[in-house]
């Protein structure tokens, strides 16, 4: 019998070595510098214009990683979420779902100014939402923000 046990536990010990000791691979992830980094240069990108703008960045699964309004309406802030976590979740400019014409989709924005983030190697890793200014600005500045970052706004063609 104590042989038995004996052998279970050398079985489960080896077991959970070889599973530690797999190749994992990193996936790029949208982190709270790199978001707030974001935000920061929307902000002042649109100060330096003269807009009032809310900013809202958001994961890849569509969640709140850092948000702020300055000066621009609760409405517009609403609205900059709504674009943020479009982008994420459908990994496509807003301008593009609005072109859709699927205004029942779940969470889909029908307006300008939410952009996707992805990291260089084409991982989509969230979404930035813009809203205050005019549509085109508030997508350049969350493309302006992104590239500020080291991101881009567009999947890369494989």
């Amino acid at each position: 019998m104590k042989s038995i046990v004996s052998a279970s536990l050398v079985a489960s010990a080896a077991l959970f070595w070889s599973m530690g000791s797999q190749a994992q691979t990193a996936r790029p992830v949208l982190d709270f510098e790199t978001a707030d980094a974001i935000r920061d240069h929307c902000l002042a990108h649109a100060g330096q214009a003269g807009h009032a703008v809310a900013v809202a960045i958001f994961d890849d699964g569509g969640d709140l990683v850092s948000f702020a309004n300055h000066g621009a309406s609760p409405a517009a802030a609403a609205v900059a979420q709504w674009k943020g976590r479009s982008a994420a979740i459908y990994r496509r400019s807003t301008r593009e779902t609005a072109a859709w014409n699927v205004p029942t989709a779940p969470m889909i924005a029908a307006m300008e100014g939410g952009v996707p983030l992805f990291a260089r190697d084409g991982t989509a890793i969230g979404g930035v939402g813009v809203s205050g200014a005019p549509s085109e600005f508030d997508a350049e500045c969350g493309t302006r923000a992104a590239e500020a970052a080291s991101l881009v706004v567009s999947r890369t063609e494989e």
